[in-house]
């Protein structure tokens, strides 16, 4: 062993020095290059390199500080332009306006710090923070330890069971299958071969004689050597491009971000020019025409908007978190609902990931259907639809004693629910006894084991010799091929080699993982030979079919999305085969020409692929960093795109796309951290609630945006028309148009963010990502009633206004004004419910929370009205109960008006999708 003083250690874990692809090294080559030694490293040696190359630990950002969040909650156009109107508020000496801003600025920011403190606390909680374990060899002698203290050059043993804790060069393997579905997509466990030396420019899913970090042994034992730790694994270099990349932004914050820099310019060019007109025209003073200026960007910008956006968004939170979905940034909920196309993985996410058998064929044709899904045996076994047990059947029975047997897998029930240990097909095999009425533990009663051969890749079939009645009984599975070749009968007649091939081999094509199973006797002293020779003379008994099945409810919840107009794209490591038969029962695909293989995206320009992507919805051994590649392709071809996926295989995608979505259950910390949503019951049916919700969200947004925009719209007509006409006095004060804003309006507006699901939202198409929020019909709809609201109002001030008014006058004839425009608010709620149905089709005591919100802005006001506060501060006072009753008419006519647009533009969009 060197000495560790004077030791130059390999600079493996740097990426800038290309480390050697290791897995196209021998054995000894590799133990040379990382200065080790195959009977492990000193205590000593192994500080000194952990000094050297760190901990063995991903790269993970710190929480955002709360201070941070609360300051990411100003970073907004709309608050800029709000903090502008408070600086100059100050300036003229507005103090109560300033302070009115300042209250909205720090109400928003309370309320959206919270929310998204509280869903990140949500997610770190999510985290598995169970420490892993490695047992390594260390000053001679074999130890566990911590396998964040594991380096590079360690002698690293593995068994079934054991997550792999670092990249290793294979030195010993005896049936070694490794489950690398996180990583590389694969749902089968990729057997491995220590003597294996692999090309170069192998991928990660074909490099038989490593073990990657992060994957999980299945079945078999083995002995590696380290040769990456932490970020210099595969997993920490997906891990570092999720850091790296700056992700998608969602629909929602594009939208708002051109509308609030519309706004903006709208309230720059409406303030110059009408400020220009009143001192050319009108005779007003500049200093006059600067705090009209000050009002009428006060009355343009919707102030409330923040807060209603923010609570809008956190009440759809709450009610995604009630049905699965845990959102980690606040604008990622309306984005799912906005997205035009789900890429989703395979593994883990559509599937299971637990193999389960379908079919079973008897060598005389006999086939029996399985249902069931996973590793918990619930299904039955069917004949003719009819299910049967083990002892119903002979040859049936004969089977499936030999596959129980025939097995290392452990199934048994505890506390109340299943629990399982193993290879997937053993599980797979045991779950299907189970189904007929056999167990292990009952079978081992009556055939006690007396030697076994495990599987090997050399082998391509396991054997276990069993004692019962004086004689040795073996019983084998396999590949059919290589299982065929040892029979030489088949239970119930002739063995016919061809008609049972062409039946596996239609099995096959319709991605089945097709195993074949035997039996025979043999002689007595065979049973403790080590190791026993290859079986022969064998009795075929059948064969079976397995499929990792869909999760329940993904078929429906693929024909939702279809149906809400989103696409669905499969995107997996796994086979074309296989991903085809899982195409095709969820209907993404019919035949091979739907499906792209990573092999032909290495062939297709980047332009070529956004044009592709609009077609194929199956894409299938695909590596990692070709999944970002479609990712971009699509968002290339104008989709806003969602990334469904549990993998660290998923991450970089995830972090890429305009919406990610994690897997909390079965998902890895770095998918987890890469994702905007975390579906915790890992349930793909769960998106289809999120779009849902998130379409709702969007809804309300809309319905809260056009009640403030109408109504700062109307305040913005009516001021236009008192400069227009020379009136001698503004109609409303800065302060009273905030108290319309942010009070009586801004209760109203918060409780419309709570509206419920109108529903029918997933049976329209989705927006589309170029549509801007203010689209035809907002417009429409704003103008009609800013006009009629501005004008009324208009009219009503001049009306009262004498010709020759005093500052007393004004004041009166504004205290009705303000009232008028608070009722406008009140009665204009109701048309806000709804783009497209009838106010008074939508029940008042549907949404309680906005008919008590529309109550209780009136009662504040009219306690203004009749208080020393309210007097003061906005000039109110009690008015007559003549005027009482013109008000209210004047208020109603906002209700057929808008009803009439309502209808005419039904008949013009008839079938327009709202």
């Amino acid at each position: 062993m060197p000495n560790s003083t004077q030791q130059v250690l390999p600079d493996v874990n740097d990426q800038a020095c290309s480390p050697p692809a290791w897995h196209a090294l021998t054995a000894d080559a590799v133990t040379r290059e990382l200065s080790a030694d195959t009977a492990g490293l000193r205590q000593s040696e192994a500080e000194s390199r952990l000094l050297h190359y760190g901990k063995n630990t991903l790269p993970q950002p710190p929480p955002t500080p709360l201070w941070m969040i609360a300051l990411r909650q100003f970073q907004s156009p709309l608050i800029y332009i709000l903090a502008i109107a408070a600086v100059v508020s100050v300036a003229m000496g507005d103090v109560k306006d300033a302070g009115f801003i300042l209250g909205v600025l720090v109400l928003n920011a309370l309320i959206g710090s919270y929310q998204e403190w509280k869903a990140q606390q949500s997610s770190l909680a999510l985290r598995q923070l169970l420490q892993i374990r490695a047992t390594v060899s260390r000053n001679g002698e074999v130890r566990d330890l911590n396998a964040e203290d594991v380096v590079p050059g360690d002698v690293v043993w593995l068994e079934s069971g054991n997550r792999v804790p670092a990249d290793l060069r294979l030195l010993q393997a005896h049936a070694l299958e490794v489950d690398e579905s996180l990583l590389t997509g694969e749902s089968l466990p990729v057997v491995k071969d220590a003597a294996a030396v692999c090309e170069p420019q192998t991928v990660v899913a074909d490099r038989v004689n490593m073990a990657q970090a992060g994957s999980i042994v299945t079945r078999g034992r083995a002995k590696g050597l380290v040769v990456a730790t932490g970020q210099a694994t595969n997993v920490g270099q997906l891990a570092l491009d999720v850091l790296a990349d700056t992700g998608g932004s969602p629909p929602l914050l594009v939208r708002m971000e051109r509308f609030t820099k519309a706004i903006a310019v709208a309230v720059l060019i409406a303030a110059a020019s009408i400020g220009t007109l009143g001192v050319a025209l009108g005779g007003y003073q500049i200093s006059e025409m600067f705090l009209f200026g000050v009002a009428l960007a006060v009355s343009v910008i919707p102030e409330g908007l923040p807060v209603a956006m923010t609570v809008a968004l956190a009440i759809a939170t709450i009610r995604m978190a009630r049905r699965g979905l845990i959102v980690r940034r606040l604008t990622a909920v309306e984005g799912l609902g906005s997205c035009t196309l789900i890429a989703t993985d395979k593994t883990g996410t559509l599937t299971c990931n637990e193999l389960t058998v379908r079919e079973i064929a008897l060598p005389d044709g006999t086939t029996f259907q399985v249902s069931g899904e996973g590793f918990a045996p619930q299904g039955d076994v069917l004949l003719d639809g009819r299910a049967i047990k083990a002892e119903e059947h002979e040859a049936l029975q004969a089977m499936f004693r030999a596959a129980v047997l025939c097995n290392e897998a452990d199934l048994h029930r505890r506390d109340g629910s299943w629990h399982w240990h193993g290879d997937a097909v053993d599980i797979a095999l045991l779950c299907g006894g189970y189904k007929l009425g056999l167990t292990r533990e009952a079978m081992l009663d009556r055939y006690a084991q007396a030697n076994q051969i495990p599987f090997e890749p050399e082998y391509q079939f396991a054997a276990s010799y069993h004692r019962h009645n004086g004689g040795v009984t073996v019983f084998v599975k396999g590949g059919l091929e290589r299982v065929l070749a040892m029979c030489s009968t088949a239970q119930g007649g002739d063995l016919d080699q061809t008609a049972l091939e062409a039946q596996a081999i239609e099995m096959a094509a319709r991605g089945y993982r097709v195993l074949a199973i035997a039996d025979g006797q043999t002689a007595p002293d065979l049973s403790s030979a080590d190791p026993p020779p290859t079986p022969e003379n064998l009795r075929f008994l059948g064969f079976t079919a397995m499929l990792d099945p869909l999760r329940p409810g993904v078929q429906a919840a693929i024909q939702d999305c279809q149906r809400a107009g989103v696409q669905v794209s499969m995107i997996t490591g796994d086979h074309s085969v296989t991903a085809l038969a899982i195409a095709r029962e969820l209907g993404l695909a019919d035949t091979e020409q739907h499906v792209l293989t990573g092999a032909d995206l290495d062939n297709i320009t980047p332009a070529e692929l956004a044009h592709i992507v609009r077609r194929i919805r199956v894409f299938a051994r695909v590596a990692p960093r070709q999944k970002l590649q479609i990712v971009e392709a699509a968002k290339q071809a104008g989709h806003f795109v969602a990334v469904t996926g549990d993998g660290v295989n998923d991450a970089p995608a995830l972090r890429a796309a305009n919406i990610g979505v994690a897997m909390g259950k079965s998902g890895t910390d770095v998918a987890r951290e890469a994702g905007e949503l975390v579906i915790s019951d890992d349930n793909f049916a769960t998106i289809v609630s999120g779009i849902e919700e998130g379409r709702v969200a969007y809804d309300n947004i809309r319905k809260v945006i056009y009640l403030l925009v109408s109504t700062g719209a109307a305040e913005l007509v009516l001021m236009t028309l008192a400069v227009a006409t020379g009136s001698p006095y503004l109609p409303l004060l800065p302060v009273q148009i905030l108290w319309l804003n942010v009070v009586t309006n801004g209760i109203q507006h918060v409780a419309l963010a709570l509206e419920p699901n109108e529903g029918g939202v997933l049976q329209r198409q989705p927006r589309s990502p170029d549509e801007s929020i203010f689209n035809q019909l907002m417009i429409e709809r704003t103008v009609i009633a800013a006009l009629l609201m501005g004008i009324v109002g208009f009219g009503l001030f001049r009306w009262f206004l004498p010709a020759d008014a005093s500052p007393n006058d004004a004041a009166t004839t504004r205290n009705l004004l303000l009232l008028l425009m608070v009722l406008f608010e009140n009665f204009h709620v109701g048309n806000c419910r709804s783009e497209t149905k009838s106010a008074f089709a939508i029940s008042p005591f549907r949404s309680p929370v906005l008919l008590t919100g529309a109550v209780v802005a009136f009662l504040i006001h009219f306690a203004a009205m009749h208080s020393g506060f309210g007097q003061s501060l906005l000039g109110a006072e009690p008015i007559s109960l003549n005027n009482w009753g013109l008000l209210i008419l004047l208020a109603l006519t906002i209700l057929p008006v808008m009803e009439l647009h309502k209808w005419t533009w039904r008949k013009r969009h008839p079938k327009a999708t709202l």
